[in-house]
């Protein structure tokens, strides 16, 4: 006995799987990032979970896995104010004029220290042959967003004196992706 399926049932069952496949394939974006050499593929539900067995990655995503979207964190911490203890780097010829600045601030790189806070470290070079009090803000952000403004004020820098200061953040737990900073004095 053969059985003969109608046009118009073979149609409504193509329709189907078409519209069941369009929903498996998801309308709705879910950041993602492949790994080049692996060709993994992270998203926020696999992050941090490739060790877990199948029934602990159904958990609720961690503090850990918002690192992965800077969307989820919407913290900004109030702004604060340091007076670090700097380390006297050694001495610079003195070139403060007309096309050099009284004073300098190299760039900034951003560090995690375990269990505590984002760090910086800061080198303030005084250029000039006198004495200056260096003022220097850096902003920590993630992903664009701020997170906290930290004020530094230096030690005075004698001549030609080069500093290096370490600024403190958020805690690590809060998540940081840039630090920039920028001397405010002198000018």
């Amino acid at each position: 006995m053969t059985r003969r399926i109608s046009p118009t049932v073979l149609a409504g069952v193509v329709g189907l799987v078409t519209i069941v496949s369009a929903a498996d394939s998801g309308f709705a974006q879910v950041p993602q990032f492949r790994d080049e050499k692996t060709g993994k593929v992270w998203t926020p539900e696999n992050v941090s979970k490739d060790n877990q067995a199948p029934s602990q990655q159904t958990m609720p995503m961690t503090q850990a896995d918002k690192a992965f979207d800077p969307n989820r964190q919407n913290i900004t911490l109030p702004p604060m104010t340091q007076r670090p203890r700097g380390n006297l780097m050694g001495t610079v010829p003195v070139t403060a004029g007309p096309s050099v600045p009284i004073a300098t601030l190299d760039s900034a790189s951003l560090q995690a220290v375990p269990q505590q806070n984002w760090v910086t470290v800061i080198y303030v070079t005084n250029n000039s042959g006198g004495v200056i009090d260096a003022v220097v803000n850096c902003q920590f952000t993630n992903g664009g967003r701020p997170v906290q403004d930290v004020t530094v004020t230096a030690p005075p820098s004698g001549p030609g004196e080069r500093w290096g200061l370490p600024v403190y953040g958020p805690r690590v737990d809060i998540f940081v992706d840039r630090v920039t900073c920028r001397l405010i004095s002198p000018p």
